[in-house]
């Protein structure tokens, strides 16, 4: 039996064994895909059973995207532009890294028809899935691109690496078409002290679980279009389920229920 798993620390709120097992179920593949919760000592070992075939594949969510990376072999060139990994495959002795959420939050985008071409996107957060947020914008054609976290460091290491970004001083709100909010913030239940006070933008928070953050919630509440991070999640797994079983998933209404 080929055994899956999603790590991470919270992992709770992970939605993944859902997805993965209704699709292994459905293609016929004997398989499993549960979730653990590590801490960072963990990481080395766990990646272990992967070498010795104990694990056929694993998610990683936050806080690890990119402390697993110096426990790999190889990584693909978006692991490499963004400096995160999502997904751990094998082939043959290698284990490689690979980043499934630049495709996972393109073909979000474009299941939902929203165009970020040559429009303002801004960005509220630099935690693990920015770098791969910001790639993505950039392949789509992304004009202007805006970075405010309340870490200053965080911004200026992204900054870096992504030198087309323009970092805004927190607490501050530039003009945009797109705003992102990527930030755990919602997963508490909390909300952004941050003003939004403006009508006929796109407010997206990369949280599925919930389905509306109080940053979304507020955002209908004054006209805005509201999406949230449920396509993104759905077709990253898409990519890691056909990296690991080579079977492409399809994302139907019945998939879209799985996930409330």
């Amino acid at each position: 039996m080929k055994k899956f798993f999603v790590i991470g620390n919270p992992i709770n709120h992970s939605l993944s064994p859902e997805l993965h097992n209704f699709w292994l179920e459905k293609y016929g593949i004997n398989g499993s895909y549960g979730k653990v919760k590590l801490e960072e000592d963990d990481l080395q070992d766990f990646i272990q059973k992967m070498r010795n075939d104990e694990i056929h594949g694993i998610n990683v969510t936050v806080p690890f995207k990119n402390k697993v990376i110096k426990y790999l072999d190889k990584s693909s060139l978006e692991a490499e532009k963004t400096g995160s990994v999502n997904t751990i495959y094998k082939n043959k002795q290698d284990i490689i890294g690979h980043n499934t959420d630049v495709a996972g939050f393109e073909l979000g985008l474009r299941h939902t028809k929203i165009n970020v071409l040559k429009k303002s996107v801004f960005i509220i957060g630099a935690g693990g899935v920015v770098p791969s947020i910001i790639y993505s914008l950039l392949n789509m054609g992304c004009q202007k691109i805006m970075l405010t976290n309340r870490t200053k460091e965080k911004t200026e290491e992204l900054k870096k690496k992504f030198k087309e970004i323009k970092i805004i001083k927190w607490g501050k709100m530039p003009d945009f078409d797109i705003v992102i909010n990527a930030t755990s913030v919602g997963l508490k239940g909390d909300t952004l002290k941050l003003n939004f006070d403006v009508k006929d933008k796109i407010f997206y928070d990369v949280i599925y679980n919930p389905k509306e953050t109080e940053f979304l919630k507020n955002a209908k509440n004054k006209g805005n279009k509201i999406e949230n991070g449920k396509l993104m999640f759905i077709y990253q797994a898409n990519q890691s389920f056909s990296i690991w079983n080579n079977v492409i998933p399809k994302i139907d209404e019945e998939v879209l229920k799985i996930i409330p």
